[in-house]
């Protein structure tokens, strides 16, 4: 009796689960939806492209052994875009040979006639989102991919915390570099899968070929530099391709979570040469930044969001841009398994899963941090007799806020808030309350405000 694919699909999921951390497994493949099996063809549904992209840069290995395992060997994977999209090109799955390691090496004894550059055509500057915090960054990749080893940015390192795009940032150059000088061998590697190609050419006493292979690029690109720390014989060897392709003018880029003097553990002579180009911190993105980049995933996403929403995600999700993507998916995902609304609590739901959310026991204090924050207004004038607008209405919104979202009596949120009495918070919560229903820009002030208080 054949047993229907929904069933294998199952099997498929438990298979999975086990080997993927459960964030990632509900986020990622709870919403694949199982639509079709015929001959050698598996079509699995995903909610849009970006999903489809994610599930194809991430984790196309789980999927090939597990679809191997439970379907059988010489499977095809097909895609189909929910909401009536194309289905995309059938993905060939080869047979997997599970005592195979995982880690190419490229550096063969013969030159091959394609050279593989490990980049992700997904990550070009067209989608790099420009901000205060990766300008500096920005700029300087630009200017190498236009002309690689001929910058004073030789090398550029490129530092900062994780998610914010320097992986990104360097596919682009890698990229541009490739379209704009196609006579280049690029490469892009992590710091991982180089030391394990190191440690893979000393057992095999093929040093020299991996030496070889990488002295002869044009434009190295090390991803998390900070993983050879402690690794001194590799760091040698690298120390020894550095000096050649830099001799040669040839490009470096580098990048790291920490600068180049916080590298504790790399040998002193390395760290001096990652000090000689120019050195780039990207930082945590800002409120400007990160409403430019979840705007511009919206809307190739396609996806509506209610403001409240929005605010909410740009006033929680403050790290990192891998977080706010993380979120947008999980909130969609969400929506389409469950026929749920993309609305505040659940937005809240799946931000408190995303990000850590630190439980703090709300105060008037802490109300009155934040609109002085939004106002642009020194606490100090809160508490003085000032009747300009601005601070009255400041004034205004903590108590009622106050009220609204804590346990205090009217005259404990007076004490606090400019010493004022009983009777004056009452018409500050009534003034407040009235303003709210007849003017909307002023409604949209205030839950943008009590939005960024609450957990």
């Amino acid at each position: 009796m054949q047993i229907d694919y929904k069933v294998l699909w199952e099997r498929c999921l438990t298979a999975i689960k086990d080997v993927v951390p459960e964030s990632a497994f509900k986020t990622w493949f709870l919403p694949i939806i199982p639509i079709a099996c015929e001959e050698k063809k598996v079509t699995i549904q995903v909610p849009t492209q970006f999903f489809y992209e994610y599930l194809e840069e991430k984790y196309a290995g789980i999927l090939q052994m597990t679809l191997h395992r439970v379907f059988g060997k010489g499977m095809v994977l097909n895609y189909r875009i929910s909401g009536g999209q194309a289905i995309t090109e059938p993905k060939v799955l080869p047979p997997a040979d599970e005592t195979k390691s995982p880690v190419s090496i490229p550096f063969p004894l013969h030159e091959p006639k394609t050279f593989d550059s490990h980049l992700n055509a997904r990550y070009v500057f067209g989608n790099f989102v420009e901000g205060v915090s990766n300008k500096l960054a920005r700029t300087a990749a630009e200017a190498i991919a236009k002309d690689p080893g001929k910058t004073s940015f030789n090398p550029l390192f490129i530092y900062g915390s994780s998610g914010i795009g320097k992986t990104h940032l360097c596919h682009a150059i890698g990229l541009q570099t490739r379209d704009l000088h196609p006579e280049k061998r690029v490469l892009y590697i992590s710091s991982h899968i180089f030391q394990v190609q190191f440690i893979d050419a000393v057992r095999k006493n093929t040093t020299n070929d991996f030496l070889n292979f990488y002295q002869s690029l044009d434009v190295l690109i090390l991803d998390d530099i900070q993983e050879l720390i402690g690794k001194s014989k590799t760091q040698n060897a690298f120390f020894h391709i550095f000096n050649h392709l830099h001799h040669l003018g040839k490009q470096l880029i580098l990048t790291s979570d920490k600068p180049p003097i916080d590298l504790n553990g790399m040998e002193e002579r390395l760290i001096t040469r990652l000090k000689w180009g120019l050195t780039a911190e990207i930082a945590k993105p800002d409120k400007e930044l990160r409403i430019k980049i979840l705007q511009n995933k919206i809307e190739n996403e396609g996806i509506e969001l209610r403001k409240e929403v929005f605010d909410y995600i740009i006033q929680r999700v403050t790290d990192n841009i891998r977080d706010l993507e993380g979120v947008l998916i999980s909130l969609l995902a969400n929506s389409l398994i469950n026929s749920k609304e993309i609305d505040l609590a659940l937005a809240r739901q799946v931000v408190s899963q995303v990000v850590r959310i630190e439980n703090r026991q709300l105060s008037v204090e802490i109300i009155l941090d934040t609109v002085c924050k939004n106002f642009n207004l020194e606490k100090s004038l809160i508490h003085t007799k000032s009747r300009k607008q601005e601070i009255v209405q400041a004034r205004q919104i903590t108590m009622y806020l106050a009220k609204k979202l804590t346990d205090y009596s009217f005259a404990h949120i007076g004490k606090i808030v400019g010493g004022k009495d009983h009777a004056t918070v009452v018409h500050a919560c009534k003034t407040v309350k009235d303003q709210i229903e007849i003017n909307k820009t002023f409604r949209a002030t205030v839950d943008f405000i009590e939005n960024a208080i609450k957990p």
